[in-house]
């Protein structure tokens, strides 16, 4: 389908969601006003409270996936965990879902709090974890917690992002609209059906959680009317390597063994098993990543997206969002985003009643059909300082133009030029890989001779200058060893006050006070721990990254040895991010080997030459390059030396590769 006609598509979708405001509006509300005219419900701007959630139906419900993936000559089911009003059933109403489906319920938890599931002496769910039940259950949705295939009550095994993990919930889906088999019990013969449900679906989660909604939109499932992916990952491979390079110690084996119940983890060594031998350490693509792969599916994807994630998210990094983001673009897929200064941090906990009121209003439109309008404001925020945001129409801005910065020779070894005119012929730099170092090592001493990094700086600027979107870092080396890492990152070299990404809480500090949001019972309450922004005072920020194997110089599949002393060229991918240099500040390209604690060093310590005339950073501009020439014109030449080392965040800490579980 083309663009154009995919366009049209969404945008009678639209019109037939507003349309339909007036019968959701009547059919949801509690009292005489049932046979309003339509007119009249028009007004209708957001869903009220008026349902009992402690008097709220609270069942679980096994869904069958039709898979085996257990081997047990069974299929699969998933338990289904569904807290709804009651009063809509008992007068013929149906209602809209909202769906976690997750992997953590029992093993982890979840939110800044690490909720788990809770069930009484029979079964009976009692606590839904974070607040998304105690919130909308009374405004008129279900609200359904899904165990993926292998953890807490569900049959299966965890295929860390592959098929059995996207048709858990997937099922779930078809289940709420009738095209599903579910039942009363794990192993019974009683039916359950979703005889209360519109089929109306939306997704959301974090990590992990928003990970699946990504993968269960690429199917292109039917009911499935909008995702809020939170912090998540668009492809498994991106999670574990880069170009090549591992960003971790282990593989999805590790984190499939970590979250299956003690039951799966006895019963999938098959799938254990695949998980090691399809998924090899040298970081190959294989058929294993590419079933995990749902960028390439975004022509698939018939439901709203509600993108938020933190553009210093070291965890599911950024990558994530903008390959995603920009797939789902090119699609014309109706879409928003949030991008905050945080790690991987909820924005129930870094903008709570903004987020709240927005996910409402989000909701009330895609689900229940309001004309709210939320469609019609501003497609971005972002977050330009702790707690200050700004929005823009359409995101990256359409001003933004693809920008070739180039390094230039400087006067001291190590410490060169950035800008616009390349490179004389024969320029080159030398570097050694010193895996005990990293980025913020590089950036404290960007303006010093080191040996461990290559530093490229424009002059301070005389105006603010944006970045906007993705980049990319082409790069010519000869490595002296027959193997070799590489890593490119970005940074605004000025003092600054931002969001401590780097701190326990990544940017949040977590107070004592409580804030409630939504009806409580003795098992579920709807109150949560405050917090506030955690900061940090800068002399630099590291606002992007990328790193890549040169040995995948010739391919994103595969790698290869290498020649000592052979020049070769790869492009490494320059994490997205919205950020503003301002004025007086200066922007740097570092150029590095191995980034400790982001990725893993190679097997030798190789000495690296640049080829300055064959190295450029595409960066996305606002303005273009016009905006760049304004904003160094009239500029001083590029700082000297300093003496002292500049003040950053603390260094990256070891990274537990568990998408929204405990991390660090």
């Amino acid at each position: 389908m083309s663009i154009r006609a995919r366009g049209t598509r969404l945008r009678c979708r639209s019109l037939m969601v507003a349309a339909s405001a007036a019968l959701m509006a009547v059919s949801l509300t509690p009292t005489g006003a049932q046979g309003a005219p339509a007119q009249e419900s028009r007004t209708v701007r957001e869903s009220k409270p008026v349902y009992s959630y402690e008097n709220a139906v609270r069942e679980s419900v096994w869904v069958d996936t039709r898979l085996d993936g257990d081997g047990d000559g069974q299929t699969d089911r998933v338990a289904v965990d569904v807290v709804r009003p009651r009063e809509p059933a008992q007068q013929g109403r149906k209602i809209p879902v909202i769906m976690d489906a997750s992997p953590y319920y029992a093993c982890c938890g979840r939110g800044n709090e690490s909720q788990r599931k809770t069930y009484d002496a029979n079964g009976k769910p009692v606590q839904f974890p974070l607040y998304y039940d105690n919130y909308f259950v009374p405004r008129g949705y279900a609200f359904v917690a899904v165990d993926l295939a292998g953890t807490n009550r569900s049959d299966g095994c965890v295929d860390v992002g592959g098929r059995s993990d996207v048709q858990s919930a997937k099922a779930v889906v078809d289940w709420l609209n009738g095209r599903a088999r579910g039942y009363t019990t794990r192993t019974g013969a009683e039916r359950a059906r979703a005889d209360w449900s519109t089929g109306d679906t939306g997704m959301i989660g974090k990590s992990y959680d928003g990970t699946i909604a990504n993968g269960v939109a690429a199917t292109g499932v039917e009911g499935l009317k909008t995702i809020v992916p939170i912090g998540a990952i668009s492809s498994w491979y991106d999670y574990y390597f880069a170009k090549g390079a591992p960003l971790y110690d282990s593989g999805p084996e590790w984190l499939s063994d970590y979250v299956e119940s003690p039951e799966a983890r006895a019963r999938c060594q098959a799938v254990q098993k695949r998980l090691v031998d399809e998924a090899p350490r040298t970081g190959d693509l294989t058929r294993l990543w590419g079933e995990r792969d749902y960028v390439p599916d975004a022509d698939r994807v018939e439901a709203s997206v509600f993108v938020v994630h933190g553009m210093q998210d070291l965890n599911v990094r950024a990558k994530h969002f903008g390959q995603w983001w920009d797939a789902l673009a090119r699609q014309g897929v109706e879409r928003k985003i949030w991008l905050s200064q945080t790690g991987h941090v909820d924005p129930f906990d870094f903008r709570r009643t903004e987020w709240v009121s927005t996910l409402h209003r989000w909701f009330d439109h895609y689900l229940l059909g309001y004309d709210n309008g939320v469609e019609r404001e501003p497609m971005a925020d972002v977050e330009r300082a702790p707690d200050q945001w700004s929005t823009d129409r359409v995101w990256p801005p359409r001003a933004t133009q693809t920008t070739s910065l180039r390094p230039g020779k400087g006067e001291l070894p190590g410490v060169g030029t950035l800008g616009l005119a390349p490179a004389r012929p024969g320029a080159t730099e030398t570097f050694a890989d010193d895996p005990l170092l990293d980025e913020t090592d590089w950036a404290a001493a960007v303006d010093q001779p080191t040996p461990a990094k290559a530093g490229f700086v424009t002059p301070p600027l005389s105006r603010d200058l944006r970045l906007s979107g993705s980049a990319k870092a082409t790069v010519t080396v000869a490595p002296s060893t027959a193997s070799a890492h590489l890593s490119a990152v970005l940074v605004d070299v000025g003092p600054d006050t931002i969001r401590d990404y780097a701190a326990p809480g990544e940017g949040i500090a977590t107070l004592a006070e409580r804030t409630c949001w939504g009806a409580s019972t003795s098992g579920d309450s709807s109150c949560f721990k405050e917090t506030e922004a955690r900061t940090a005072d800068v002399d630099y920020t590291v606002f992007s990254r990328g790193w890549a194997d040169l040995g995948n110089y010739a391919s994103d599949a595969k790698g290869r040895p290498l020649t000592p002393g052979r020049p070769y060229t790869i492009t490494l991918d320059l994490h997205a991010s919205d950020h503003v240099v301002p004025a007086g500040h200066r922007l740097a390209l570092i150029v590095a080997g191995t980034d400790r604690d982001l990725i893993d060093p190679p097997a030798t310590k190789p000495t690296l030459t640049l080829d300055l005339a064959r190295t450029a950073a595409r960066l996305p501009v606002v303005g273009g390059a016009s905006a760049y020439l304004r904003a160094v014109a009239g500029s001083a030449e590029t700082a000297g030396p300093r003496e002292s080392r500049l003040d950053g965040v603390a260094e990256p800490r070891p990274i537990r590769p568990i998408p929204g579980g405990s991390t660090r």
